[in-house]
């Protein structure tokens, strides 16, 4: 694609430090703290050692303290020298197709097309609804809503309905096939775009590096006030998720362009088949594309809003999903392993979060029970010396993610219960959720979206 933008590229920077260098600096950065950590862990490690062995010492503390110490150091350093390449609006906007996967989502597919047909996107777009056999009023909801919104969008509606549920990645491939555009956006059927998302989507594309072939958008949670729940998993979108896919976009390698809102073009798409059939299609189409050797970047000021779980149930249901895809990324593209660039660094970084949730599951939370006793084997005063380097990296995401909202003019929301919640009790709540969805994809369990 052509790139013509109506504005003359910026100017360099009189301090311009390339990406590579960027990443020895935070790499640099990322082993010096945790070599600082090992040798504060000294005695505690000796302790342990003496009651679950060296080996059994050195895994439980490493994954308790020296794994997450390193990844948070490597992230604080990486957003701490980013410098987000700058939107430049193109002279022309390109034709856009959204493609809209819905099942039973009658209470929450008004909602979305309000947003989508309000979107003040300069070029020409169309929304494709693609219903894939809803049993619920999705199909009648739909049709009044297109009804009413089409005299009010300079975009097009219109609505494909499947008779069968045939599973979100094969109504996905079929609305590629119907669509009538080169580049390609999935919104979920439960979200509520900013009405500036899709024009800061497209324009993260085309101001991005070239090679870039997906770009993912930011979600965020629309009922946090729903319930502690909803309230901790804001922070966990507007922190923890955010933050991430901003160091991974840094360094050309952003490792989900999720289903809620990304953008993709049509020929990265065909080149790698398209979405696969898996519960995880997201981050197994993602990783493909980086198999590919394609870009995928992060348009952190194109905001989407989706409606998280509020019960756990629906929320375990989620994570369990979230994890096995992840299992299937591996199974379908584990020489990414052995890839020489960059982003190669994340996929062993998620190698990781099995054998962290798992050490967080059986060893950390009973030490904390453990701790309860007087007994301070794995939970102890060294655990607590970590808090104040948490309450800083928070700090600083915040920080980081309050300029962006600013600039955009929304303000955060104070949530404070949320907040402690999300920093002392969710992990106990997520990571062994995270490793059941482990075990039941080893185990070849029947796989469900699993979330309504």
């Amino acid at each position: 694609m052509r790139r013509a933008f109506a504005t003359p590229p910026p100017r360099r920077r009189l301090l311009y430090v390339p990406v590579h260098a960027k990443f020895v600096i935070a790499l640099s950065l990322a082993i010096a703290w945790t070599g600082f950590s090992v040798w504060m862990s000294q005695r505690w490690l000796a302790d342990l050692a003496e009651i679950v062995t060296p080996a059994g010492a050195l895994i439980i503390i490493g994954f308790i303290a020296y794994v997450p110490g390193f990844m948070n150091a490597f992230l604080v350093a990486t957003i701490l020298i980013d410098r987000r390449p700058i939107h430049r609006p193109p002279i022309a906007y390109p034709p856009v197709s959204i493609l809209v996967a819905c099942y039973n989502e009658a209470l929450n597919i008004g909602d979305t097309l309000t947003s989508l047909a309000l979107q003040d996107y300069p070029g020409p777009f169309e929304v494709i609804i693609l219903n894939d056999g809803s049993t619920d009023d999705t199909l009648m909801a739909t049709a009044r809503m297109i009804g009413a919104l089409q005299a009010r969008t300079h975009g097009t509606l219109r609505l494909v309905n499947f008779a069968a549920n045939a599973g979100k990645s094969a109504v996905l491939n079929r609305g590629l096939g119907i669509a009538a555009h080169d580049l390609i956006v999935t919104v979920d059927g439960d979200c509520w775009l900013r009405q500036d998302a899709l024009t800061r989507i497209v324009e993260r594309k085309l101001s991005d590096p070239r090679g870039t072939e997906a770009v993912a958008g930011s979600v965020l949670v629309r009922n946090s006030r729903r319930n502690l729940l909803t309230a901790a998993q804001e922070w966990d979108y507007f922190h923890g998720i955010a933050a991430v896919k901003r160091m991974q976009s840094m360094f050309h390698g952003t490792l989900v362009a999720q289903g809620a809102f990304s953008l993709y073009t049509r020929r990265a798409l065909l080149s790698v088949g398209g979405w696969p059939p898996c519960v995880g299609e997201d981050i197994v189409i993602t990783w493909a594309f980086l198999k590919a050797g394609y870009r995928v970047g992060y348009a952190e000021d194109a905001l989407v809003f989706t409606n998280v779980p509020h019960e756990f149930r629906q929320f375990a249901n989620q994570r369990r999903r979230w994890s096995r895809g992840l299992i299937e990324a591996f199974a379908a593209h584990w020489p990414m392993l052995f890839k020489w660039r960059l982003s190669t660094l994340f996929i062993w970084w998620n190698l990781l979060f099995l054998p962290l949730d798992l050490v967080y599951t059986f060893a950390f939370i009973p030490g904390l029970v453990l701790a309860l006793f007087g007994i301070y084997w794995i939970a102890g005063p060294l655990t607590l010396a970590v808090l104040p380097l948490a309450a800083l990296w928070n700090w600083f995401i915040f920080r980081v993610q309050r300029k962006m909202f600013r600039a955009q003019g929304l303000r955060v929301r104070r949530n404070p219960v949320g907040f402690l919640f999300y920093v002392f009790a969710y992990s106990l709540l997520m990571q062994p959720v995270c490793v059941a969805g482990y075990f039941a994809e080893v185990a070849g369990l029947r796989k469900t979206w699993g979330t309504k």
